[in-house]
């Protein structure tokens, strides 16, 4: 019993580092467009990619009833336009 649990932990832990280093190839203009889509200078590529992929997820539920109540909300006149917060902040 207790050499499976380490032959099962260790075949873990070295799946987990073959996913970690990946390398994929890319041509200069995608390295270029994933640079200017930075959120800031030390984003790693990575993290770029996901946010590209995090936007084409499926929204939640919680959060398709907050965009329908905000529609209704727009609908109704519920709402402050740009000026009008300007304006009330003295800018």
């Amino acid at each position: 019993m207790i050499c499976d649990l380490k032959t099962k932990s260790l075949y873990t832990i070295v799946n987990y580092i073959l996913t970690m280093a990946t390398t994929i190839q890319v041509s200069e203009q995608l390295v270029d467009t994933l640079k200017m889509r930075r959120q800031y200078d030390k984003e790693s590529y990575e993290e770029v990619i996901w946010n590209l992929v995090e936007d084409t997820m499926e929204i939640n539920e919680e959060t398709k009833k907050e965009i329908e109540l905000a529609r209704a909300d727009i609908k109704a006149g519920k709402f402050y336009t740009h000026e009008q917060v300007k304006k009330k902040l003295g800018l």
